[in-house]
């Protein structure tokens, strides 16, 4: 028998992806996006051949209009959707409201439509903030709201903390788990880059003159989208109330932009070649919003584990420096960077 899963977001990096690997695997899926008749060709561009497989929906974070039509018949979900700005808004509940209350919405709409496995898209976010002195963490660890942490972190941790909450009171034999990814890198299937691939792109076009004291956790895309099939498809008790962390492994940009270097050497001219020193970062933090969140990353390590996942679900990580090279390759093939 055929089974169903909704994808939120279905438009989204990370979105894009479980969409293809659940089509690959058999499934049948359901997608909500903000606005059908832009997207969904776009969609259908991509899949062509997957027909009455893949039904797309008009549905909103903050209304209630479409998730019924986009749960019945579901057998599971992927909570994907979630606001993701590439800069700092005014107000935390910008953020912070969208992704809680998208979040208790899916979760609602599903248990109504008698769905019984839900995954939700977090993120390392939710994790490894708000605890100075720490440089390493795992699935047991939560972000400390109480330290202070800028809107996207809170908007995570928020949005899984509600989550669970809920599920706790309302449904607590549900099987509910959360996939916790790290910068998510790996190949962009259209010119529409997440924050995190961003990242990458600056570094490579030359947007990056000189080489931040910055670290970050990477994971593939790729990787990301098969933890949640391994997720929906996995026996209920192994993944009730578990948090999978989603991290092949932590690289200061230096590291990357030398793995960019050796592994598409085709592309390095524009990369840079000396250190930021850590006091042109904090000068120049009043004037701008980039540098305002490189200045609060400064020398941070934050090692985050997927050995959780590995353990679980049987996860077997594509290497970073993989990742990287594939993004940069694939951002090439999308015209978006030129060597």
């Amino acid at each position: 028998m055929t089974r169903t899963a909704l994808v939120t977001g279905g438009t989204g990096y990370i979105g894009g992806e479980v969409i293809a690997q659940l089509l690959d695997a058999g499934w049948r899926v359901h997608t909500t996006v903000r606005n059908v008749a832009k997207s969904e060709p776009r969609l259908r561009a991509r899949w062509p051949d997957a027909g009455d497989r893949l039904s797309v929906f008009q549905a909103d974070l903050m209304s209630d209009d479409g998730w019924a039509e986009a749960n019945a018949g579901c057998d599971a979900v992927a909570h994907v959707a979630s606001p993701f700005p590439l800069s700092v808004p005014k107000h935390a509940d910008e953020l912070v409201i969208p992704a809680r209350e998208g979040t208790l919405r899916a979760l609602r709409f599903a248990v109504d439509a008698g769905i019984d496995r839900f995954v939700q898209t977090s993120s390392a976010a939710a994790i490894a903030y708000g605890q100075p002195g720490k440089d390493r963490f795992d699935h047991t660890d939560w972000t400390d709201l109480t330290a202070g942490v800028p809107p996207y972190i809170e908007s995570k941790t928020v949005a899984e903390r509600a989550a669970r909450d809920w599920v706790a009171v309302h449904k607590p034999d549900f099987t509910f788990c959360s996939i916790n990814p790290v910068v998510v890198m790996g190949p962009v299937a259209s010119d529409d880059l997440s924050t995190s691939v961003e990242i990458l792109k600056r570094l490579v076009d030359g947007s990056v003159p000189l080489i931040p004291n910055v670290g970050v956790s990477i994971v593939d895309v790729r990787d990301v989208a098969k933890m949640h099939v391994l997720a929906m498809e996995a026996p209920a008790a192994t993944v009730r109330g578990e948090r999978f962390p989603a991290s092949e492994s932590f690289l200061w940009f230096a590291d990357m932009v030398e793995i960019v270097r050796r592994e598409t050497p085709e592309f390095a001219g524009k990369l840079p070649t000396r250190r930021m020193p850590d006091w042109l970062v904090k000068l120049l933090r009043p004037f701008s919003a980039d540098f305002r969140q490189l200045a609060s990353e400064l020398g941070a390590k934050r090692d985050v584990s997927g050995k959780h996942a590995v353990d679980l679900l049987g996860m077997q990580y594509i290497p970073a420096a993989q990742s990287i090279a594939d993004t940069v390759r694939s951002l090439a093939a999308q015209g978006i960077v030129k060597n």
